[in-house]
């Protein structure tokens, strides 16, 4: 049965208002409108609903025996949908979320503090994992999302990219490099370097452009220490053990060491992305924390002096 909700709100109305005209002001129909739809509305049902004379219009037998139990089933659904639309207007609740080290460090203390501005009624409980540890959080529902390096495998999430930032090289500022505007990672071989370890989503494409140097160029680069996390390399380096490839959101450099940030050339990039589990639809608190994520992310100015400590990165269309 062809029966449209607007033919309802119109049977509805001529009873209220007791005419066609003055039904069509209170809904916003004109009288032919109005007239079309009760017409369709008596060939769908195959029953006259209304008596219609030159001064009044009366309700037919059948169109009383609908009207009384259509006021109630209508009543019903606009108090199911109000409610189910201010389940969207409220948003409320916790909304928990996973980040690789690097982008809890260098985006997410922004995104906490503009979510506590903008949505006082959702609490946001960020997790500060590994990158294989973040997606295993997705994927086990543990989060609702996270926020992490994108590049590997990840088939079975729904996958948002929202920036792209550079690499840095981290050097003792007495160091040969330091002195450079850009680095080439050929300037590399041969030095020891202090990596972020495989638990790192960035470090399978350090690995990748190292390989990829010419083997010509000299002796390979060395690594002679993997460490979990940003800080423990720039202990590292400032004790003269290595140098390191980081990311732009690691900056800026800590004060009381004396180390500088040089861009690479040709640049080595990384691409961030928002991450969440497949056919699983987010939370309205949820979906809320993503897009403000997704919108302060896409919004990082763009730097080109990194030693100064602002990161490199562009907007993802």
């Amino acid at each position: 049965m062809n029966v449209s909700l607007r033919q309802l709100q119109v049977l509805l109305a001529i009873a209220d208002e007791g005419g066609f005209a003055r039904a069509g002001d209170a809904i916003g129909l004109s009288q032919p409108a109005v007239s079309q739809s009760i017409r369709a509305l008596e060939a769908e049902l195959g029953l006259k609903l209304l008596d219609r004379t030159t001064r009044e219009v009366l309700l037919t037998p059948a169109g009383e025996a609908l009207v009384g139990p259509l006021r109630r089933v209508m009543g019903d659904l606009q108090e199911l949908l109000a409610r189910t639309q201010a389940l969207g207007a409220q948003a409320r609740g916790v909304v928990r979320v996973a980040s690789a080290p690097t982008v809890s460090a260098g985006l997410m203390p922004r995104c906490l503090s503009v979510a506590l501005q903008r949505h006082p009624d959702i609490q946001v409980l960020l997790t500060d994992q590994a990158q294989r540890l973040a997606l295993e959080s997705v994927r086990s529902g543990a989060v609702d999302f996270a926020v992490v390096v994108g590049g590997e495998q990840m088939d079975d999430l729904d996958q948002q990219p929202v920036f792209e930032e550079g690499f840095v090289l981290v050097c003792p500022a007495g160091h040969a490099l330091a002195a450079r505007t850009r680095v080439p990672l050929a300037a590399l071989a041969g030095q020891p370097l202090v990596l972020l370890d495989h638990t790192s989503g960035s470090r399978p494409l350090i690995d990748e452009a190292l390989r990829a140097l010419p083997a010509a160029r000299g002796t390979p680069a060395r690594v002679v220490l993997d460490v979990g996390n940003a800080t423990t390399a720039f202990r590292m380096v400032a004790e003269g053990l290595g140098l390191s490839i980081l990311p732009a959101l690691s900056l800026p450099l800590p004060d009381g060491q004396a180390l500088r940030a040089v861009p690479l050339h040709p640049p080595l990039r990384r691409r961030i992305v928002l991450v969440a589990r497949r056919n699983r639809s987010l939370s309205p608190a949820a979906q809320r924390i993503w897009s403000m994520v997704a919108e302060l992310a896409a919004a990082m100015p763009p730097g080109t002096d990194a030693a100064a400590g602002r990161a490199t990165s562009r907007r993802i269309p």
